[in-house]
């Protein structure tokens, strides 16, 4: 099946009411191919309704959901056929092992070239000879993203795939949908944690309440003209020089002569100039990160109410 260029998942004024402002409201996403697309957002914020609305586990209260120019609640079958999907909840058949698991995917999706799916289990180091029904909540995880990802489906739907990895095997997760997104395959993936997001996506939705509030482009937050720099004087007096200069300073912590300021990067040349006279204990720039800009968003919006 040919694919669409632009639009391949449309979410349109989505919303799912549960009542007591339980669900998702009025969600509009679009995700082109070959785009991977975060979703972030704290337990309960809506992440998991809006991905089982893309697949077609649940109809609408209104708005609709396109893959690939197919509403979902009307083609849930033929959606299937495009997607790897790791769901948040893990609920296996009733088979033996993980091996029995795993095969009765390949069957289900015709898959007869198990490869990629051994290549997998090496790099994850899962042991899919053992009893389903007694795997750990993390080898559980490992199944389901063979699962997901050994039918070669041009789209991967993941929700909180990294939940009961440890470091290691979440950095080697995290380098296999890299090579995922590479091959380019259009990726949702939810979860809670920025900087799983900042290291692999190309946009960023944050969710809150079930309301999206902003959707992040992660080149204009690796490549902001500001740069931020915490600076720490040795005395008073200098603290309060710089203080009366032009700079545009976000945070001020007075009893250890210390502040923190935003400026153009055209102008740093400027700015050591004018620190050159002054007694500085220290100099260092504060890392813009996907969380701190999620944060003043947030921070922002509390303001206006």
């Amino acid at each position: 099946m040919e694919l669409k260029n632009e639009g391949l998942i449309e979410i349109k004024d989505l919303t799912k009411d549960y009542g007591n402002e339980r669900g998702v409201f009025d969600i509009n996403l679009n995700i082109n191919k070959g785009e991977m697309i975060g979703f972030v957002g704290t337990n309960g914020s809506g992440k998991t309704t809006t991905i089982r609305s893309i697949l077609g586990f649940i109809k609408p209260t209104k708005g609709e959901v396109y893959v690939n120019g197919m509403e979902s609640w009307k083609n849930q079958d033929k959606i299937a056929k495009l997607v790897g999907y790791v769901p948040g909840e893990i609920a296996f058949p009733d088979l033996k092992t993980g091996v029995n698991f795993l095969k009765s995917q390949a069957e289900y999706k015709g898959i007869t070239d198990l490869s990629y799916a051994d290549s997998l289990i090496k790099e994850l180091q899962l042991d899919p000879k053992a009893n389903l029904k007694r795997m750990s909540k993390g080898m559980k995880q490992k199944t389901a993203l063979v699962a997901a990802l050994m039918a070669d489906s041009p789209i991967i739907i993941l929700d909180e795939p990294t939940t009961g990895l440890d470091p290691l095997m979440r950095d080697a997760f995290l380098n296999i949908i890299k090579r995922e997104h590479q091959k380019g395959k259009t990726i949702f993936m939810s979860s809670h944690m920025f900087n799983e997001m900042e290291d692999t996506c190309d946009k960023v939705a944050l969710i809150s309440n079930g309301h999206i509030i902003d959707i992040a482009d992660m080149k204009t937050i690796k490549n902001r003209n500001e740069v931020d720099f915490k600076i720490e004087f040795n005395d008073a007096e200098s603290f309060n020089k710089f203080m009366k200069m032009s700079f545009k300073i976000i945070r001020i912590q007075e009893k250890y002569n210390q502040c923190t300021i935003e400026i153009n990067k055209e102008n740093i040349n400027d700015l050591f100039l004018k620190l050159d006279g002054l007694n500085v204990k220290f100099i260092s720039e504060v890392k813009y990160t996907l969380e701190k800009h999620f944060k003043e968003i947030m921070e922002g919006n509390n303001d206006e109410k």
